[in-house]
Formats: structure tokens, sequence, C-alpha cells
């Protein structure tokens, strides 16, 4: 979407020199004020309400908006809601005796007022937002100032005048970016205090986190229908501008710091710069979203001087590439308003449209999506409702963002009888008519739950199951897992019911703690011997060590003794490096006062602190996060630390909230891996030690994890910029259940993407194409195609009727033919798809017991299906066919996936229920001349070839259920067994032959990333 200016330079940038005033219209609508523009001229009000509601974007104005009021509609203005109108600026003394209570705009020079005698309160805008907002306006005001000199050096006209509009276009995407920028620098923290799961916003813990100076504005703001209506296009995770834009510039840190599940507390990086001034956490906290403010507002001049506005690149939020800007140009209007002009109009509209249609490339299809939205419109209002609904059929294929779902189940509505036998006779309206009714049908069955819910404590006993809602709800913890060991924590020695006032107090308890971390002051001398991301979580009162006089301090990586009176840094132990923790007790006159002591693998000397009534506690702790420290590092899976973390500091909550002497009891039972460590072997195999390099969680975000269905790989590209093709790092592509997928920068495993919705039913197959699209198979029987650049799907192709269970690339047949996709269906269609224009060149079916999957392999395709393999000419002529090896022909097993290895003219082979591969000569497919077995495993679900190896994901019949084999191509043995998941390996992915990747069933959840050797 472009603004709209007025020609000339002079308004171009006109309303902008009085940049102040705009952030008080903008705050004016932010908190829904009354608000009134005035002007002499009328055209510039509509222009400038209109700008208004983009400015704000994608907030929504909730209230009444008329941008032009006559003089006999003034009495609108004294309605008692919010509302945005404008009137003659001859009627401003009398509005503004009037009526009270107002804000007053007068657009033609510039000025904010109200017309109360007291004024109206306006907060300001949060600074760090407001300072990026005006430095980046001042700097457009200087690109203005220059791109003058440069027109006035041309001496032809049509030349200026080409010039003029190319400028104008890329101010009004630079004005939207800069307001969506302040938008989002308002509002970027907002999704940290969200529950998707129980749609609740914390909103006492968001304004507590702001700044002092910035929460008045935001008292304003939270209870406002128009922030109301931001959040639940946040619950909802919509992909719109504001989204794009604050994904975009998320700094790596705070991506690697959204990894993680560790409890809010200031990193060491926040602390040291907690005291810095206003224009250093400007620059700090939201350079990542400023080009050329990497060095401050000082340094801006230099490098504006020397770029024009047109050469300058801004991270978008918009969806904008720079492409040339097509026009329609709409029929003359009849003048006689009669039934009989208008309908001849509107054919005359159609004609043009037909013309513009027929004349457009199928591959410019954000094109034809605006010719056949808007043909749509015209056919709807004509009357010709089928044809309008084959316009939108179009549209939904071609983009599904600009889709009007709420039109289109009106005109399906609309649909006289003789209408409606004529589109169920017409197969893709009747596809489109059943779409749109069942989609319609979901949004009614769940609009009762899509209300925003703030965060309140109980008000009545809770079983365990309104105990996780709550504590959900709260943010303290997601995980159920944890929240069930809490809840035997909280309810030990009595009924299992929690008490609202129980709940209260810990939860206070929570709070406070976090409140306390966010007053640690350490001094500079202490923060060296830390790293920048560390955070203290936990720190005891004074006490007598072996090292002299203290507080102990506990972060996720050490402890160490913060000694008093001059401050200093004493380190105590790393956690990793713990060799035996035990209570003690030390001798003080006659008495002996409880100890811990903690031995080290670094220090023959034990180091010993007097805890007191507070031993008891650490003791727990130290011993948690050792063992989770210890599971971490051998199983190379920071999430064990996290959830040890968390489990610490939940006892320390417990045994506050408790204050009795069963305290201590309850908290044991949130000692979850120091007793893991005494129930079951710690230690991994050597050989999966050796090659398993890290472990990620795609479930960070949910409540319990989830299966990993599929996973893809997508290769970088370098020198891409973010505004052309995306960011240019290779992406890890990940789907769990119900159609979610998560995106993981490749580059560094941090997530990019927490979650990109494509319909609710399991994702069978994802296929990269062409390095911008991403085409996913789903159980519902689309073809979802993502766009790398937006991350967002906005087409869709519904021409399977079963699920798409395989996704395949074709070659292309000339050098600049069209590229071909294959995709298949579980009843045995399989079609050949145009990228370029995603029309279906052929398709044909195959007779077979569920098609499952394809590959394309020397001109032919392979189909597995469970009962046979068969090779398929691309007209879809049967070549040749393989059923089940004789010694599996009187199981009731079945081909579950395969493998063509074209180097050596071998067809590898697997089934569900057997562990054992079976190799196949490409020439000779009569019996499998090698069969390898595959010790300890119960059935084999994927197989992937990586340099000579092929890598093999199965379900096992041991203890872990998870295994992974890596066999020999020469030797047919199998090298390795890896052992990582606790569930079966349901997706193997390649990453440029460098890694694998491995994703584990829903009791796993997890991806393991594996070195290739």
């Amino acid at each position: 979407m472009s603004l709209s200016i007025r020609s000339g330079f002079e308004y171009d940038l006109g309303y902008f020199k009085y940049f102040q005033s705009h952030l008080e219209i903008i705050t004016s609508l932010l908190t829904e004020q009354r608000v009134v523009l005035f002007s002499w001229d009328w055209a510039r009000l509509t222009l400038l309400a209109e700008s208004l509601m983009l400015f704000i974007h994608p907030l929504v104005w909730q209230h009444p908006f008329v941008p032009v009021l006559s003089s006999q509609m003034l009495d609108f203005l004294m309605a008692p809601t919010a509302y945005l109108m404008g009137c003659h600026l001859h009627h401003y003394e009398e509005v503004a005796a009037e009526t009270d209570d107002l804000i007053l705009v007068n657009i033609d020079d510039g000025t904010v007022s109200s017309s109360s005698s007291d004024g109206v309160d306006l907060p300001d805008v949060p600074l760090a937002a407001r300072e990026c907002f005006l430095t980046r306006v001042e700097g457009l005001q200087m690109h203005y100032d220059l791109e003058v000199c440069h027109l006035g050096s041309s001496t032809d006209v049509n030349d200026q005048r080409a010039q003029r509009r190319q400028w104008q276009r890329k101010l009004n995407t630079h004005i939207q970016n800069i307001t969506l920028e302040l938008i989002v620098n308002i509002f970027r923290e907002v999704h940290d205090h969200l529950n998707y799961e129980h749609r609740v916003f914390n909103s006492d813990e968001f304004f507590r986190s702001r700044e002092p100076a910035d929460q008045p504005f935001f008292k304003k703001v939270l209870d406002t229908h128009i922030f109301h209506s931001f959040l639940r296009d946040r619950l909802n995770r919509k992909m719109d501008a504001f989204t794009r834009m604050e994904l975009s510039t998320r700094t790596e840190a705070y991506r690697l710091k959204s990894m993680t599940e560790f409890p809010r507390r200031p990193t060491m990086q926040e602390l040291a710069r907690k005291y810095t001034s206003p224009e250093s956490r400007l620059s700090k906290r939201l350079g990542a979203s400023l080009p050329n403010l990497g060095e401050g507002v000082g340094s801006l001049v230099g490098p504006l001087m020397q770029n024009s506005l047109k050469n300058i690149q801004v991270d978008s939020g918009l969806k904008s590439p720079q492409k040339p800007v097509r026009c329609f140009k709409l029929p003359e209007f009849p003048p006689p308003l009669a039934y009989h002009y208008v309908q001849n109009y509107y054919q005359v509209m159609i004609t043009l449209l037909d013309k513009a249609i027929s004349g457009v490339a199928f591959e410019d299809s954000s094109l034809l999506a605006c010719y056949h939205y808007l043909r749509g419109f015209v056919n709807t209002v004509a009357g010709k409702r089928l044809d309008a609904l084959e316009d939108f059929q179009n549209l939904y294929k071609t983009d599904t963002d600009i889709f009007p779902g709420e039109l289109v189940n009106a005109l399906v509505d609309s649909l006289q009888d003789g209408e409606r036998a004529q589109a169920n006779r017409r197969t893709e309206i009747k596809r489109l008519i059943s779409r749109v009714k069942k989609d319609h049908e979901r949004e009614r069955a769940c609009h009762d739950d899509e209300a925003v819910k703030r965060f309140q404590l109980p008000k009545k006993h809770m079983q365990l199951e309104d105990f996780v809602r709550h504590v959900q709800e709260s943010g303290i913890v997601k995980d159920q897992g944890t929240i069930h060991r809490l809840f035997e924590a909280l309810t030990v020695g009595q009924q299992k019911q929690v008490d609202p006032e129980l709940f209260r107090v810990f939860y206070t308890f929570w709070k406070e703690t976090e409140a306390e971390a966010q007053e640690v002051a350490l001094p500079a001398s202490v923060l060296e011997h830390l790293e920048a991301n560390e955070c203290v979580f936990k720190l005891s009162s004074s006490v007598k060590t072996s090292h002299g006089v203290g507080k102990i301090a506990m972060t996720q990586r050490r402890l160490f003794l913060l000694t008093v009176g001059r401050p200093g840094y004493v380190e105590v132990t790393k956690f990793r490096d713990i060799e035996e923790v035990k209570i003690s007790s030390a001798p003080f006159l006659l008495l002996r006062i409880p100890s811990l002591k903690i031995k080290t693998t670094l220090r023959k000397e034990t180091f010993e602190v007097n805890l007191k009534s507070e031993v008891d506690l650490w003791h727990l702790m130290v011993k948690e996060m050792w063992a989770g420290r210890k599971m971490a590092d051998d199983h190379k899976d920071p999430q064990y630390m996290q959830q040890a973390l968390t489990n610490a500091l939940l006892m320390d909550a417990v045994v506050g909230c408790l204050q009795s002497q069963k305290a201590i009891f309850a908290a044991t039972k949130l000692a979850h891996f120091d007793r893991m460590k005494l129930e079951v072997p710690m230690m991994v195999p050597k050989t999966t030690s050796e090659t398993l390099k890290h472990k990620i969680n795609p479930s960070l975000d949910l409540t319990s994890p989830q299966a990993v269905d599929v996973l893809l790989y997508t290769p970088g590209q370098l020198g891409v910029s973010f505004d052309t093709e995306g960011d240019g790092n290779p992406k890890l592509w990940c789907a769990l259940s119900d159609g979610k997928v998560v995106v993981f920068d490749a580059a560094s495993w941090s997530m990019q993407q927490s979650q990109v919705q494509v319909g609710s039913s399991r994702v069978n197959c994802m296929l990269g194409v062409d390095r911008q699209q991403v085409w996913i198979g789903s159980q519902d029987s689309v073809i979802y195609i993502i766009s790398t650049r937006s991350m967002s799907c906005n087409k869709q192709l519904t021409d399977h009727r079963s699920e798409v269970t395989g996704l395949a690339i074709g070659e292309r047949s000339e050098k600049y033919g069209p590229k071909v996709v294959y995709s298949c269906s579980a009843e045995g269609t399989v079609m050949a798809w145009d990228v370029s224009t995603l029309q279906v060149r052929k398709q044909f079916r195959l007779s077979c017991d569920r098609l499952q999957s394809i590959q394309l392999c020397s001109g032919t395709l392979w189909c597995c299906a469970r009962d046979c393999i068969m090779e398929v000419w691309k007209n879809g002529t049967l070549n040749r066919k393989i059923s089940l090896p004789e010694q599996l022909c009187g199981s009731p097993t079945a081909f579950s996936s395969f493998l063509l290895y074209q180097e050596k003219e071998q067809l590898w082979t697997a089934c569900i229920d057997v562990g054992e591969l079976c190799v196949w000569h490409l020439a000779e497919l009569t019996k499998p001349f090698q069969r390898i077995q595959l010790p300890d495993c119960a059935g084999v679900t994927c197989l992937i070839k990586v340099k000579n190896q092929i890598w093999v994901g199965s379900r096992s019949s041991g203890k872990s259920r998870g295994k992974i084999y890596v066999v020999d191509t020469q030797r047919h043995t199998v090298e390795k067994e890896l052992v990582a998941h606790t569930d079966c390996v349901q997706a193997l992915c390649s990453a440029e032959d460098r890694y694998v990747l491995s994703g584990a069933a829903r009791e796993d959840g997890k991806i393991a990333i594996w070195k290739v050797e």
C-alpha cells in the first residue's frame, strides 16, 4: 500500500515539519481522545485523516471516523465517545467554545491544542521510541533538501516529473516505515507478556517493567479498545507489518535469549548500562532497527549527507518490494446515476480489467492478485455473483493476504437457487464455497475464545487442571511437567488442591524475588568476571565463609562470593566443576552452625559457607543446578540447564511461601534432575557424544513438547539484503503438530520465526523452491506456499482431493523452460505444477495402497506406496514395480521409505515394522541383493543419503526409543548407532552434507544436530 500525497514538494514534508505535533496526535489516537482536524483546504482533511490511520497501523481505530463534517453536521462533535472528525477552519472558534475535552488540530499551521481551559493531560510517547522517531524525521528532511538540489540540476521537464514521482513514491514508503517503526518501538515488548495458549496478557507485569517516565503513557493506552484489538491480533499470531518489522529488527542476542526459558532477570550487560543516558539507551536498545544510527545521534550527519533517499536501505515491515508501479485507469464515471448507465459503467470496467489480466504474465502473481481482487468487487456490485466468486477463487490461490473472506461468505449466502446449482457444477467455485463455509464455521466456533483476558489471581481452591492454567497464565512457567511437580510440592501432606491465599503468597514471593534481582547493583570489578548474558538469580544474606564474609550469589553458570565492605569477587565454582556438595557444621564458640561444603575439581580445598537456616535450601538448589549442568553437558542440550534453574527458583519460592517444617521436604519434589541422576544413568555413549553437536527445542514457546513431523534445510545466499530476498542466512524449517511451522536461523540455530500457521492439520512434506518459496504438503489436502521473505503463507494450491504426502522438484527440460514441482496424495494422484503460473500441467493416478512419497531420477518418477515402489514415466505410464521382499510378504508390514543412490545405481528400501534395510540393483529389481540388519530396531521411519553414508531414523525396541543408524555404503555395515532421542525419530535432513538434523516424536520433541565425518 502506498500513501497518497498531493503533487508538489511543499506538502510532501510540510506536515512532518511539525513532528512534535505529530507525536501529540498519535498519542491522542492511541489514548482514544476526541480529535478534531481543521483546515481551510477540504482535501487536506481527508488526506491527513487517512494518513493518520496508516500512521498507527497495524493498530486499527475502533471509533467514529468522519474526515469531513459539513456545517449542518457539527452537532456530531457533541458525541460522548472517542472519535476522529474534521471540519473547516472557519468553525474553529465555535467548536472550541462549545465543546470541552477536544483535541484540536490546526493542519495549516501545525498546532495542537485543547478546547478545555485547563488543557487535556496527554502523556508523552515513551522516551526511547520518541527520540528514535524525531531523529529519523530530521534525517528525512535532510534527504528532501538534497533531492531538491538534485532535481534542480535537470533541464528536461519530463525527466524532472518522472524523477519527482519516483522520489515521492519512495518518500511515501519511508514515511510509512518511520511511523511503523514508532509503533513497533512503543509496543515491541508486549509479546514477552502474552500467554498464547490461554489468551492472557499480564498487563500488571508489563506495566511494572516500563520505565517510570513511560508509565503514564501505558497507563492510559492499556485499557483502550484499540490496544485490545492489537492484543487480539498478537495472540492470533497475525503476520502483519508490525510482526515483520519486529522480527527483522531483533538483535541476535535477543533471539538467542528468546531461545531460553530462564525466568526474567537482568543480564550483566543490562545491569552495566542500567544507569546510562537516554541517548545511550536508544542506540543500544533500538539500534538494530535504525540504519545509520549505530553510533548515536551525533554521527547522523555524515552518512546522510553522502546518500540520497533513493539509495538508503530501511528495514521494512511493509510488504512493498521495489517494483515498477502499475496504474489502472478507471473509465469516466457517467453523469446521470441511472441504473442503466451505472451497469454499463461496470461492464466497461470489467472489459478493461479482462484486457489487463490477459496482458499480465503468470509470473507476476502480485499484480494478477490485485486485478482479480478489483474485478471480483466490480462483478459483485454488478450482480454477477458467480463471476465474482471465480475471481475470488483465483485470488485465494494467488494471495490469501488480501482475500476478502467476509465479503465472499456474504456473497455465497446471497446466491439464488439457480446460481447455487450452477456453482455446484463448477468445480473450482464449489471448492471455494466449501472452504469458505468451513473457515466461517471455525471462526464462529472459536469467536467466544478470542477475547483477551487479563491475568487475575485465583479466588477459589484449585485442582491440578486449574492450577496448571493459572500458573501458565501468570507467566511463571509453561512446562506442564514442571507445574505438576510444583503442585505436588504445594500440596504435600494435605488434600490435593491449592488454596487461593497460598497461590497469592507464592506468586507475590516470586515477583518480589524478580524485583530484588532488578535492584542488584554489582560493581564494575565484579561484572568483568561474569559473562554478558549471565544473570544473578539468587543472593544469600551476609554469611561467613572459608574465604571471608559476604553474600553467595548464584547465576545460571556459577556460584561466587560477593564480599562485603569493599565489594569484591571470589569465584566459588562453576556448576560443571562441582565434585561434591554436602551439609556439614562449623564450630562457633560452644555451638555448631549448619554449613554447606562444596568440593570442586579445580581446587584442593573445600569451600565452606555458614548458611545457618538457609543451608537446606541452598543444598537442594546447588545439587539441582549441578545435576542440570551435568545433563546439559552430556546431552549437549542447554534446556536441561534452563529447566534446572527454573526448578531451583521454584524451590526458593515454595520454601518462602510455606514457611513451615515441611517446606524443605516440599521443595524436594522439585529436585527433578538430582533425582534423575540417582534413578537413571546419565552417561551418553561415547559415539553419540562425539557425533552430537547440539540440541534445540522447537516447542519452547508451547506448554508441552510437540512431535517434529518434517524437517527442511534451505541454504543461504551471501550478499543478499533483507529488503530483496530475506536475510541471506540458511534456515531450518521444522513442522510441528497441527500445522505449526517453526523457522530457525541455521547460522546460529536461534529461532527466527516462532510459528507460521499452515492450516490446522499435520504437515506431511516440505520442499524449498527457488530459494524464495517453501511448499508444504498437508494432511488437509492443501499445498501451502510460504514466502521466505515475508515468512507468511499467502498462496494455496487446492487441487488435491486427499492428503498431500510427497513433493519433488523436477529438472528443466530446457535452459529457460518452466520449473516443475511434482506432488502426490495418499489416494494415488500425482500432479505436475508449473512453478511460475501455479497451474497443473498434467496429472495422473496410480493404483496402490497409500502413496507416501515421490522422487525424480533420470527423467522418471519413483513413487513409494505401502505395498509397492513404482517407477513411472512422466506421462503416468508404469515402467517397473517392486513389491515387498519375499521374506516379508506374509507379515503385516509395509514400505515406509526409500532412497535412490544414483551413483551406484542402487535402490535402498525400508519397512515400517522391520529392523532391516534392503538394497536393490536398479538393473535387477526382482529381489534385493543385500539385506542390512539394524540392531535393536523395531522399524525404520526415514532415510537420507549424506556423502557416502546412509542415515537411518528408526523406532527402537530398547529404552532409548529413537535411534539413528549410520550405514557404510561400501561395506553395507552399520558404522554408528546414535542415541539422542527418547521417542522415535520421525524426520531427518542434511545441511549441505556438513550436519544431519533429526527430529523426534512428541514424548521427546527435540531436534538433534549431528556432525558428519
